[in-house]
């Protein structure tokens, strides 16, 4: 959740104009005990009648009165906003939360609430708010869904004042904003035993070489949160501080997720289009691979990556998994079609090895793309690549069976090349595919017996 406070923001306007602004505010009502002042005043000049100039004057100051004062008074109402999530999932509804201090000494009138939202969040929410006594407080909710990922402004707060004779009506608009962050739906994905995994911790871990023995021990400094049964008491008596010993540490499994963004992959657009379940599946592996205590990292085919804790892009070892994927999920919210023509930017980072398991969401591929991409397979001990034929998405299969063909081809080459790649057709689950791409893989090493299923 998420606060705002929208103070005096206008406090430091000053007085330039200030005269002309409570004037503009004069409601109908104010106008018309105004004009019929000023008539009773010129009337009571002409026809000599003092008792009718008095009733001028009460006429016409009234509504100058109800505006001066109210001019002043809209300093002393604050407002703040706060969003129940700041994150929501497409589709998802989020709650928008108003409040409105009397921060005087004197009561208001009638409060008129509006707030400004984009248009795809739905419509502009207004409220009235009845009199708000010395030192009170209102709060109201709206409602906020959108199917379409992105990060919305909400505000700045608007609120009309009037004063209880309702002569006068000003409008104060508040400075901050909040802002809303839809990010991708995330499927909840089966944990399955994908290649590419080390050997050794837990469910396909890595460790790294146990250092034991008096002699052969390496200590290091102590750090808080260390096990005191870990001091090597030895050392610390050499150095003349707590060092503790090197035991045998677990080496975070690794996976990279591809996301191809190029604009020539995709057709289509909207909520249902083949890039949104790209997105959509990215977002779902890269949770999925978090809660399984992978270093994970996010890649596009233009090369950038979302930095993570560690120096190589991938989320450290101390990192919070909520943290990382939230991280994430924000650079998936605003991700968009790139520029680029092809994947070797991707696969220059991928050069270094040791990347881990390569899960890769894969639009319109040409021959160039999958060789490049049959490249990357070498880079790593596995990887997994949903393609997605934009052509499907937007038409029915029958009427483009060139297009499919094709696709056949791609899906071969990088098969031939290592890959367990598999076809997205429209409305596919990103959990059923990624259960056949598991599925897909025991029946190659089956085959091969180069694993055992």
């Amino acid at each position: 959740m998420t606060t705002a406070g929208a103070g005096q923001a206008e406090a430091d306007q000053g007085e330039k104009g200030g005269i002309r602004t409570a004037l503009a505010g004069l409601t109908t009502r104010g106008r018309s005990f105004l004009a019929a002042g000023i008539a009773a005043a010129i009337c009571s000049y002409v026809l000599g009648q003092s008792d009718l100039l008095r009733v001028g004057l009460l006429l016409a100051v009234l509504p100058l009165v109800c505006a001066a004062v109210l001019y002043r008074r809209r300093y002393r109402v604050a407002g703040s906003r706060r969003l129940s999530p700041a994150r929501v999932p497409a589709g998802s509804e989020a709650r928008v939360h108003l409040r409105m201090d009397n921060v005087s000494r004197l009561p208001t009138g009638l409060l008129m609430l509006q707030d400004r939202v984009p248009y795809v969040l739905g419509p502009r929410p207004r409220f009235v708010l009845d009199r708000v006594e010395a030192g009170g407080r209102r709060e109201v909710s709206y409602r906020v869904r959108s199917d379409l990922r992105g990060r919305y402004p909400l505000g700045p707060l608007q609120l009309r004042l009037t004063d209880p004779f309702g002569m006068c009506e000003l409008t104060r608009s508040f400075s901050t904003y909040d802002t809303l962050t839809v990010i991708p739906r995330v499927e909840p994905l089966a944990p399955v035993r994908l290649s590419g995994e080390a050997k050794g911790y837990g469910d396909g871990r890595q460790r790294s070489l146990a250092l034991a023995g008096e002699d052969d021990v390496i200590p290091r400094g102590y750090r808080y949160g260390d096990d005191l049964r870990r001091v090597h008491w030895r050392s610390t008596a050499r150095y003349g501080e707590l060092m503790v010993r090197r035991e045998e540490q677990p080496q975070r499994a690794r996976c990279t997720v591809l996301l191809d963004t190029r604009g020539i992959a995709y057709q289509g657009a909207g909520p249902d289009s083949a890039f949104e379940w790209a997105v959509s599946g990215a977002a779902s592996v890269l949770v999925h691979m978090l809660e399984r205590g992978y270093s994970v990292r996010l890649l596009t085919d233009t090369g950038n990556a979302v930095p993570g804790e560690g120096g190589d892009g991938f989320t450290g070892a101390n990192q919070e998994s909520a943290d990382a994927a939230g991280l994430m999920m924000d650079t998936l919210a605003v991700i968009d079609h790139s520029d680029g023509a092809g994947l070797s930017r991707a696969y220059d980072v991928l050069r270094g090895g040791n990347e881990g398991l390569l899960v890769a969401f894969l639009g319109d591929l040409d021959e160039d793309q999958a060789a490049v991409l049959g490249r990357m397979r070498q880079r790593g001990p596995g990887a997994v690549g949903f393609v997605l034929d934009s052509d499907t998405w937007v038409r029915e299969p029958s009427d483009v069976p060139g297009p499919l063909d094709r696709s056949g081809d791609r899906l071969r080459m990088l098969r031939e090349a290592g890959w367990t790649a598999l076809r997205v057709p429209r409305g596919a689950l990103v959990d059923e595919l990624w259960g056949q791409a598991d599925r897909a893989r025991r029946g190659v090493a089956a085959a091969s017996g180069g694993e055992r299923p």
